[in-house]
């Protein structure tokens, strides 16, 4: 167990932000993860996972823990399903692809996003027309003040849009150290949703699987989302706003060419990055500090931008979306 002391955070952060830790340290153990919470019991810790879905805004005064448990097993199986347990130090990526070779199926419309295991049902990510709550079986946590570990089930983490019990209620009180999945054993496709038909035509594509739509999947990433190992970014900064029907038909007879996707509790979301572009910012630069120029939801570190340049440049973007749509926007990415 090694604490290091007044680290360069750049490496850790995708947005590549140069922030500095007064403390930090790796586990890839529980035995490790106790000790260290043990060195600094006054000291509430970060944990950082793949450093995909944060903002520095400062340097972070106290102990921040980077999550490096690894391993992926089968660790049950039915005639349906096949349950895949994943450390949650494991790229979320990574996980995708085990699932795609085995031809498993739930995650293939969740490929390429960036992060580790751990933060997916943290963060319920999704993408496509479909969440990690659609496959979440259950997850093991370290309780940080009991030191116990508990176990998650799908009804236990109060699953919503980019939303569960580990943003809110029990923010900051536990570390995810494991995740199982509950996978398909005959995939049932999800195409619907965003590009994915159109992807799948123009590859040719005569027969559905798996790969296939996770192929399409990474051919739409790549296309219109920055690499963060080229330019600094944390993906979708900003969530889809949900309105009611009502407020999308107000909207809509304004704007008829605004973005809306009906949602299965009578709500409306919008495209926020239709939203922002609309209001001037697509391809906007200030200093290093900038919203990238094929898609509006993301904002992005040209290379020496501070976390508060990029923090300030997203206050600028909801102020103004607030104005002319009278619609709050909300950032998704965690701000620190």
């Amino acid at each position: 167990m090694q604490i290091q002391e007044n680290i360069l955070l750049t490496p850790f952060n995708t947005f590549g932000i140069a922030a500095r830790a007064r403390w930090f340290a790796r586990f890839s153990d529980i035995d490790t993860l106790t000790s260290l919470v043990n060195t600094h019991p006054t000291v509430p810790p970060l944990v950082l996972g793949g450093g995909s879905n944060i903002l520095f805004t400062g340097n972070f005064g106290g102990l921040i823990l980077k999550n490096e448990l690894k391993g992926i097993e089968v660790v049950k199986e039915d005639a349906d399903f096949v349950y895949v347990k994943c450390g949650a130090g494991e790229n979320w990526h990574q996980f995708v692809l085990y699932c795609i070779e085995r031809n498993l199926g739930g995650v293939e419309n969740l490929s390429l996003i960036p992060g580790n295991m751990g933060a997916s049902p943290m963060q319920n990510i999704g993408a496509y027309g479909v969440e990690i709550k659609d496959v979440f079986h259950s997850l093991e946590a370290f309780h940080l003040h009991d030191e116990n570990v508990v176990t998650f089930f799908n009804k236990d983490c109060d699953f919503g849009y980019r939303e569960s019990v580990f943003k809110r209620r029990y923010k900051g009180e536990f570390v995810i150290l494991t995740v199982t999945c509950k996978l398909r054993k005959q995939p049932v496709f999800n195409t619907s949703y965003g590009a994915i038909t159109q992807e799948l035509e123009k590859a040719g594509v005569q027969t559905l699987s798996v790969k296939a739509i996770s192929d399409a999947v990474i051919s739409i990433r790549r296309s219109k989302l920055p690499d963060p190992a080229i330019i600094g970014n944390a993906g979708s900064f900003f969530k889809n706003p949900l309105v009611t029907a009502a407020q999308f038909a107000a909207l809509k007879e304004k704007y008829p060419a605004i973005i809306g996707y009906p949602d299965s509790n009578g709500y409306v979301k919008l495209a926020a990055g239709w939203l922002i572009e609309q209001c001037g910012w697509k391809g906007y630069r200030r200093g290093d500090a900038g919203c990238h120029a094929l898609q509006a939801l993301v904002l992005v570190n040209y290379g020496n931008a501070s976390g508060e340049e990029i923090l300030a440049l997203s206050t600028d973007i909801m102020r103004s979306v607030q104005e002319k749509f009278n619609v709050p926007l909300e950032r998704e990415v965690n701000i620190v």
